[in-house]
């Protein structure tokens, strides 16, 4: 009797979210392949047992899924789309996951240039760089149900949650809508402490008293881990959406405007005690 080989499960980008899932399927026995510009990272994914491919074409040869971990919508479109891209590597049955924060258009292109046979899912991904690394992702999947429920068992060693918000574009939806309320309450929660500490309350006392009452929530928890980047290319997306669907975003417009002044040095400084911005109100 021959065994059957596990499924491969292909990875490109192995960037803060990319390299930790790598090593979370390996972990659990399942072969993984990976493509990505950096030699470094290529090497260290190697090191823990991934197979290395030259190309983005050649990293989904003989996957059954591919997922991309890549910054923008134009790096999605350029390593998915045209010779020598993801979709040009896939076989029927494959399943590619859009991993990264995009505009639901680019999901559609995508899925509107794969190949017969080969199926795409938009799988936003909260939870940050210690969610991945913790293995605790939670993953806001659009697209066909019936796809996302076979390639569940690939996404269990590193995931904690898997939710089907509906057709493609859907996750991506999900995802804009979990970041403005994640930039909302970065915002919120400085703007707050900074007031207690002009009003001669103790920055770290109210914080931990907070924490004991409704007003408790990861972000209040864990404010000096957050790396604050990606709040432009986030916001613009909500901007994008808004404007789409016809609705106004206040919270969203005075989100865009008080991060581009908030810097981790700043929240550093107020989490010890410290004013926000020196010199300036908030």
């Amino acid at each position: 009797m021959v065994e059957q080989q596990a499924p491969v499960f292909a990875v490109l980008g192995l960037g803060a979210m990319g390299a930790p899932v790598v090593g979370h399927l390996l972990a659990a026995g399942v072969p993984v392949q990976v493509y990505d510009l950096d030699p470094a990272a290529v090497a260290r994914a190697v090191g823990l047992g991934a197979r290395a491919a030259d190309s983005a074409e050649a990293v989904a040869r003989g996957a059954a899924v591919v997922a991309i971990f890549v910054p923008s919508d134009d790096d999605v479109r350029e390593v998915c789309l045209g010779e020598g891209g993801v979709l040009a590597g896939c076989a029927e049955g494959a399943v590619v996951l859009l991993c990264s924060s995009l505009r639901p258009e680019t999901c559609r292109a995508v899925a509107d240039a794969a190949p017969r046979g080969v199926a795409v899912l938009d799988a936003a991904l909260t939870g940050g760089v210690r969610g991945a690394e913790a293995g605790q992702i939670n993953l806001l999947v659009g697209g066909d149900a019936a796809v996302l429920d076979r390639v569940r068992p690939l996404l269990e060693p590193w995931t904690k949650a898997v939710h089907h918000l509906g057709p493609l574009g859907a996750g991506q939806v999900g995802k804009t809508a979990n970041n403005l309320v994640h930039w909302a309450q970065i915002c919120a929660i400085t703007e707050a402490l900074e007031l207690a500490r002009r009003g001669g309350v103790s920055v770290p006392v109210l914080r931990a008293a907070l924490q004991d009452g409704p007003t408790d929530s990861r972000t209040l928890r864990e404010l000096e881990h957050m790396r604050l980047t990606w709040h432009v290319k986030d916001l613009a997306n909500t901007a994008d959406l808004a404007g789409r669907v016809g609705m106004d975003i206040p919270v969203a417009e005075t989100a865009r405007r008080v991060m581009v002044g908030t810097t981790v040095e700043d929240v550093a400084r107020l989490l010890a005690d410290g004013p926000l911005r020196t010199g300036e109100s908030v």
